[in-house]
């Protein structure tokens, strides 16, 4: 595997492959790489010819009180994951090359109603440099696809719609979400969890399929079901942010008669936030 640190030479190799008509797979990431990460580098290796992964700790989806500074770096070891996951380059730019003119000065890729839902009302701005970092790497690397995990299912989203509607050529392909033994959903900031919160987490998952059942058994009181998930959490020893019940295609509040549905949650334990979420189909 080869490290790259500009566009420049990330742009001179893929070109060669480009016009050998290999298939290039991009996987975004933010680095302190586990098991879910890998997950989406070994779907890249099966569905493409040269497997690129990223690693960028983006300061613009991050707020001004959030963990930017403190979050891991851990690029030695996130090399070494990468390479034995069959990955062939790493780019992995510093703030300079990606934001040459600084942050203030960046124009922004913004996908609107969507961003502003669930984790932007709690995050504002949040997506905004999601999507516009994820669209300069589109552009950078110029991916035929590009796989991102469904543990971030509003993200999931907004990807898909700003790629539909700037008519990115890119194929996004999205893989079921790596959990620990327990049910926890994979994710670089449960490290931040102490001993007792880590014995927590997995309530939230837990909560998420007790809902889930219950819809499934014909209650479709869905404001109800929100307000005794929360409930749920509460008593677990979570502080919920909110469990919305909405449906797949839009992300908006579930009906009655509703039934592509998915149960989107997010809770603090301690400081650390935690998403998850989960599908189901009910009939009306």
């Amino acid at each position: 595997m080869q490290t790259l640190h500009t566009i420049a030479e990330l742009r001179s190799v893929l070109s060669e492959h480009r016009r050998s008509g290999k298939k290039i797979a991009l996987v975004p990431t933010m680095g302190n790489l586990h098991r879910g990460h890998i997950k989406l580098v070994e779907v890249a290796r099966s569905e493409a010819d040269i497997v690129v992964a990223s690693i960028f700790v983006n300061p613009l989806q991050f707020g001004p009180n959030e963990d930017l500074d403190s979050y891991p770096r851990t690029l030695q070891d996130d090399q070494k994951k990468l390479q034995d996951a069959g990955c062939d380059y790493l780019f992995a730019p510093n703030n300079s090359e990606i934001y040459p003119e600084g942050r203030d000065q960046q124009t922004l890729v913004e996908v609107p109603m969507l961003s502003d839902l669930y984790c932007g009302t709690t995050r504002p701005g949040h997506f905004c440099g999601v999507t516009t970092v994820v669209c300069k790497l589109f552009n950078i690397c110029q991916p035929d696809l590009a796989i991102f995990g469904e543990k971030d299912y509003q993200q999931l989203r907004i990807i898909r719609k700003m790629v539909s509607d700037l008519c990115i050529p890119v194929e996004i392909q999205s893989v079921a979400t790596v959990r620990a033994d327990d049910g926890l959903a994979l994710s670089s900031r449960n490290g931040y969890l102490n001993e007792e919160e880590r014995a927590a987490a997995p309530a939230m998952q837990q909560t998420l399929q007790l809902t889930c059942q219950a819809i499934s058994q014909g209650n479709h009181d869905f404001r109800q079901l929100e307000s005794e998930a929360e409930s749920q959490l509460s008593a677990a020893g979570l502080i919920p942010d909110y469990v919305r019940i909405v449906r797949r295609s839009d992300l908006l509040p579930a009906q009655a008669g509703d039934s592509s549905l998915v149960i989107l949650t997010a809770a603090y334990l301690g400081p650390t936030r935690l998403i998850d979420n989960c599908e189901i189909d009910c009939n009306s």
